[in-house]
């Protein structure tokens, strides 16, 4: 149809293959728009090197962001393949409020009924989480940590104005923590589970492109 404005698109960002992996190999026929993922690298710095090039220039105006991937969970009774959707995400550098987290709940839950979906603060890490460490965090208000999602989001606003979100399957939690993701039946868990919920981040995208009243 002429005379539209094509839709902004949506980034998804993750940072490990494995993640990658899940990511394209789900199901994305309901994209309803352009959508890249994007697999940033390990840790704060590789993911704002990561963000930072893929949103800039002019072309990139308004792209909707989208943080994914693993998660260690902090709150007892955690478990693995849960899913954690930010309300904001922080770190040491501020915090970032998270847009249609009602959305993304809603639809986590139709995609995966009986599954469990937290909701909360997202913390930011330079480092793997263990031990007594999660307790400290837990402290803070935060309900899950990552690597990557804090500074993804943080790039994507100051790189211009666009709607960001985090949505973060956990995989390991103070009961059940991991060594190796792809060796153990929780990663196996959690990696089943993000490979499922590609569908909910296009009908977060497509909000948002529809007409506010």
């Amino acid at each position: 149809m002429t005379g539209q404005p094509a839709p902004a698109p949506l980034l998804i960002a993750c940072a490990l293959g494995i993640e990658h992996l899940a990511l394209r190999t789900g199901d994305s026929s309901g994209a309803d728009g352009p959508y890249t993922v994007v697999r940033t690298g390990m840790g704060p710095k590789a993911a704002e090197r990561s963000v930072g090039r893929h949103l800039a220039g002019p072309a990139a105006a308004g792209t909707a962001v989208l943080a994914t991937g693993f998660c260690a969970g902090l709150a007892p009774g955690m478990h693995p393949g849960d899913l954690v959707v930010a309300e904001e995400t922080r770190d040491a550098r501020g915090k970032v409020p998270c847009v249609g987290t009602d959305l993304l709940v809603k639809e986590l839950v139709r995609l995966l009924p009986g599954r469990t979906v937290h909701t909360g603060p997202l913390t930011g890490s330079d480092h793997v989480v263990r031990g007594p460490e999660r307790y400290d965090l837990l402290a803070t208000g935060a309900i899950a940590v990552d690597m990557e999602s804090a500074a993804t989001l943080r790039t994507a606003v100051r790189t211009g104005e666009r709607p960001v979100a985090a949505v973060r399957v956990v995989v390991d939690a103070p009961e059940h923590e991991l060594v190796r993701i792809g060796t153990v039946r929780g990663g196996i868990s959690a990696f089943r589970v993000l490979r499922s919920i590609l569908p909910s981040f296009f009908e977060w995208h497509r909000s948002l492109l529809l007409p506010r009243r």
